[in-house]
């Protein structure tokens, strides 16, 4: 059950998603009368003997009340015709403009017209990583994304932790189907769900999983034993940060050299290697061979830590020479990124 901040939230969502469509289509309207008055106008005073310019041309001088002569004298009929166009006219008008100062004041128009920028940028975006909840997880993750060169779409429901986002974001449910396609889902790299409980954070896998059953899931399991059920809901892994961040002061604790290296390897910007993954293509001239013929080091560099069998398969750390590097396995290598990119093309990725 949401909680009473979650609906107040929710509601604060609709009320504002709703009130910026209704101001849209208060304009569209007010346009459209505008627009009826002035084609009756000119029909009128075609049917009075005007031409056709000039039926446009007295049409909007009546309507804007600006006091010019008329084009040609005016019968009893011309006369009454006149005066009924003014009140049509001059209450379209001002409701234009009232329509239009409320819709610029209010920010409506202003917000409607930067949502279709921010969707069209959206749609522009490929390989991107879509971050579903932006607290504290979320904000660290999408820091990190963004540091190391990746584009990332963010995810939330409220619209108070959205303000002041630089990134593309979409403010709605990230369980919604919608609000994932709005996101980009179909052309994304990843999607890292971290929501405020772990059944919002399911319900958004389970959406994920099934709009994109290749897409790599990273889910925020809350507690230890949803970890599992987070997994079965379609979660490619779920991280509990309390367990990492205690594995990881132990380790700092036991093993702090080690700790330090990898922590920088993985996270440091002014560092001039890294470790990186590479998998193999289907079609890479790399694949089918070993590890020995293939040379990692004597084609780029790099040096080869560990090789992942396809499918999600075992971890070979240091493989022999004679370990067979199958199509759709994973290298694990340290190098530049000079390295890494000579060996992305010999992999075919």
């Amino acid at each position: 059950m949401a909680t009473p901040s979650t609906s107040s939230r929710r509601r604060g969502l609709l009320l504002g998603t709703a009130s910026g469509r209704d101001a849209i289509r208060r304009i569209a309207v007010a346009v459209t009368l505008l627009a009826l008055v002035t084609a009756v106008g000119t029909v009128g005073y075609v049917a009075l003997g005007f031409g056709v310019l000039d039926a446009m041309y007295q049409t909007v001088t009546t309507v804007a009340t600006v006091g010019f002569r008329e084009v040609r004298p005016l019968d009893d009929t011309g006369q009454v015709f006149t005066m009924v166009l003014i009140v049509l006219g001059v209450g379209t008008v001002l409701y234009n403009l009232g329509v239009l100062l409320e819709g610029v004041t209010e920010g409506h128009l202003r917000e409607h017209l930067r949502r279709r920028r921010m969707d069209r940028d959206i749609a522009r975006l490929r390989d991107h990583v879509i971050v579903c909840g932006y607290g504290r997880v979320g904000r660290s993750a999408t820091r990190q994304l963004v540091d190391t060169g990746h584009a990332v779409v963010v995810v939330d429901s409220d619209a108070s932790r959205l303000e002041g986002v630089t990134e593309p974001h979409v403010l709605g449910d990230a369980a919604r189907d919608e609000t994932l396609l709005e996101a980009g889902i179909e052309h994304a790299r990843a999607l890292i769900c971290a929501l405020a409980s772990d059944a919002e954070t399911m319900y958004a896998t389970l959406s994920a999983r099934a709009l994109r059953p290749d897409l790599v899931i990273i889910s925020r399991a809350r507690t230890v034993d949803s970890k599992d059920k987070l997994v079965l809901a379609g979660a490619t892994r779920a991280v509990n940060p309390q367990l990492i961040g205690g594995r990881r002061m132990a380790s700092f604790a036991l093993y702090a050299d080690v700790a330090e290296f990898l922590d920088e390897v993985m996270h440091e910007d002014d560092l001039d290697f890294r470790i990186e993954q590479v998998r193999l293509g289907d079609h890479s001239p790399l694949a089918g061979r070993t590890v020995g013929e293939a040379d990692i080091p004597g084609l780029c560099g790099a040096q080869l830590l560990a090789v992942r069998l396809p499918r999600k398969g075992a971890f070979l750390p240091t493989p022999s020479p004679g370990t067979a590097l199958a199509p759709g396995a994973t290298l694990i290598v340290f190098g530049s990124p000079e390295q890494v990119g000579v060996l992305r093309s010999a992999a075919g990725t």
